[in-house]
């Protein structure tokens, strides 16, 4: 039941003496007096809004601002009736705003006297005080609640959250264990969003697309996840309460770890001044502690003679980002990656840690600023200078077509040799191509030096789901394919009979398709390459991922062979390097961010994408 217990003495500041055994009852509420129940109503918004009221209640969460608990400032304190009403459908709690220097300093405990102005602030029902009066204390018990809850309303936005209404304002904990899903806004807003059973997936992910199917997975994912948030109302905070908040040393958070039996006060907000997401936020009332069940990978470690990677290096740019539109092959394009030379620095340095580390022989890389040779260049020169050797090369391709961005090949030249000429597909070789929506496929040949065996390499980077394609007849259908599923699927048809063509003149049979292709697991667009022959090498693996997207993991970068490759194929996994990681780790400095948060002797955040490694004994 919903009732909160009344656990402490309640008593009057001027008749509570030390040490007896008795306890005065609490006063009673004078004829002007409002129970709490009362302003919060069964509605969204107060029945009460604009009424001056007073309320007495006991405080379960100190948030004020300019007192001695500067980790949790809100301009304020959530009070609790005291005793409870027995209403079900009405909370008990609500939040007390007195501003940044409150005249009165409380405690969680306070049984408080609050005179003020009923309001709605983003949702929230509060009490704006004229007055605030300490008269005795108290405690209340936690309401326990548990994920998933039983249903669901629409915000304003015109998502699905969890109907949590009757609780606005209450202290509760949060039975068992709940995972971290994601934290996006860490940095910026503070926040950790935690889940029941696991972690949230993607529906494509292991799902066939289905418009039924993927409205009642968004349903069950708002019934199965709450915000954790920190308790402050600043954008990007000095000190980030969760990053390191673990027991084991030297803690990292990353999302599949977890926590148990948080406690916190419930607010409906969109939290940080009024720029996060609208919906429940947990505002702990004691500092929660994550246990690391996702702990960092080291380097990656798979058999095969021959190793090939696929990594989307997150907009690599070597001409920094002043604001101006100086990128693209026109020069006429807004460009991307680092604002400054000290970024760039960070960047380079932790891009190349990632990809020395791969320890690949060849790799497809996504995401480079798409000019001459400068991107692809500045990587292969600091990969040689950080292994002490010239073993890495890259393919000559120049810039190709006229996006900002451009995929490329590095390679150890002490291990493979390129063979012939590269190619690419786009709509002049097949007019299901669309290289205005997908940036042109790149196909290289590589022969193993010890054997001289041939693999063909196609790296590739299909149009995301970002943005729309309403304008080619290619909507968002609602069936967890998002924007675009037209584009990358007439692509993956393009690119797998362009591929059944030997584009490169190798004269081999042996195909890897590799990249980001920007389509979960049970996509048209890999079920396209099913189609076609080739195998997607993370079939294999649970639940694979190498993104996450709204909290919720998949895998967007993919590895696919020909028939006659496969069984050549020894191993396959994604490095989980970067979609774990907080993006607060990677190379900027925007908004004040601390500098030391940044380590780039790791690869841990150097990009949003997480690489792919396939381990092959190349025969053929």
């Amino acid at each position: 039941m919903r009732v909160l217990t009344l656990i402490a003495s309640l008593c009057l500041a001027a008749a509570c003496g030390g040490g007896g055994s008795s306890s005065a009852a609490p006063p009673s509420p004078s004829p002007a007096s409002t129970q709490i129940n009362e302003i919060q109503g069964t509605g969204a918004s107060s029945p009460m809004e604009g009424q001056t009221v007073t309320v007495t209640g006991i405080v379960t969460g100190d948030f004020q601002e300019n007192d001695s608990d500067d980790r949790r400032n809100l301009g304020g304190f959530y009070l609790q009736d005291a005793p409870p009403d027995i209403d079900l459908q009405t909370s008990d709690g609500v939040f007390v705003f007195d501003g940044t220097d409150p005249a009165t300093d409380i405690d969680a405990g306070d049984l408080v006297e609050v005179t003020g102005t009923v309001a709605e602030y983003f949702g929230e029902t509060q009490i704006n005080a004229t007055s605030v009066r300490i008269v005795g204390i108290g405690a209340v018990v936690a309401r326990p609640l548990s994920l998933p809850f039983n249903t669901t309303t629409i915000n304003s936005d015109g998502d699905p959250i969890a109907d949590l209404e009757r609780y606005e304002g209450m202290l509760v904990e949060l039975l068992g264990t709940l995972t971290v899903s994601g934290h996006h806004n860490l940095g910026r807003f503070g926040t950790v969003i935690l889940s029941q059973g696991g972690r949230l997936t993607q529906f494509t992910n292991s799902n066939a697309p289905d418009v039924a199917g993927y409205a009642a997975h968004e349903q069950m994912n708002a019934r199965r996840s709450i915000i954790l948030d920190d308790g402050l109302r600043v954008q990007n905070p000095t000190t980030i309460h969760y990053l390191d908040a673990g027991a084991a040393a030297n803690y990292s958070i990353r999302s599949g770890d977890t926590l148990d039996g948080v406690v916190g006060v419930l607010r409906y907000s969109r939290g940080s001044g009024g720029s996060g997401d609208e919906t429940w936020r947990l505002m702990p009332t004691v500092d929660p502690q994550f246990t690391a069940v996702n702990p960092r990978p080291g380097a990656p470690a798979i058999g095969g003679a021959l190793r090939v990677a696929s990594f989307n290096v997150l907009n690599f740019f070597t001409t920094i980002d002043a604001g101006q539109p100086s990128c693209g092959p026109q020069s006429n394009q807004s460009c991307r990656g680092a604002d400054s030379s000290a970024e760039f620095s960070r960047q380079l340095e932790k891009t190349v840690t990632a990809l020395t580390m791969l320890d690949a022989d060849i790799i497809g890389v996504m995401e480079l600023e798409n000019n001459a040779s400068d991107s692809l260049r500045v990587l292969v020169d600091a990969m040689n200078a950080r292994t002490g050797t010239s073993d890495y090369a890259w393919v000559d391709t120049g810039t190709i077509h006229n996006d900002v961005i451009k995929t490329g090949f590095i390679y150890r030249s002490s291990r493979v040799s390129t063979v012939s000429e590269f190619a690419l597909l786009d709509r002049s070789v097949d007019s299901r191509f669309n290289d205005a929506r997908n940036r042109p496929a790149l196909a290289q040949s590589f022969a193993l030096d010890a054997s001289g065996a041939v693999l063909t390499v196609a790296v590739n980077h299909l149009k995301s789901k970002g943005s729309t394609c309403d304008a080619d007849g290619d909507p968002n259908l609602a069936d967890g394919q998002g924007n675009c599923n037209i584009t990358r699927t007439n692509a993956a048809i393009a690119l797998a009979d362009w591929l059944a063509t030997d584009p490169t003149g190798s004269g081999h049979a042996d195909v890897l398709i590799i990249g980001d292709l920007n389509a979960y697991a049970e996509e048209d667009p890999l079920t396209t390459f099913a189609s076609a022959g080739f195998t997607n090498l993370l079939e294999s693996r649970t639940h694979p991922y190498s993104f996450v997207f709204d909290a919720q993991a998949g895998a967007l970068d993919h590895a696919l062979v020909s028939a006659t490759l496969a069984p050549q194929v020894v191993e396959t996994i994604e490095w989980h390097i970067n979609a774990d990681e907080p993006r607060v780790l990677d190379y900027n400095l925007d908004n004040g961010r601390d500098p030391n948060l940044f380590d780039g002797a790791t690869p841990f955040r150097a990009s949003d994408h997480d690489p792919v490694v396939i381990g092959i004994d190349l025969t053929n």
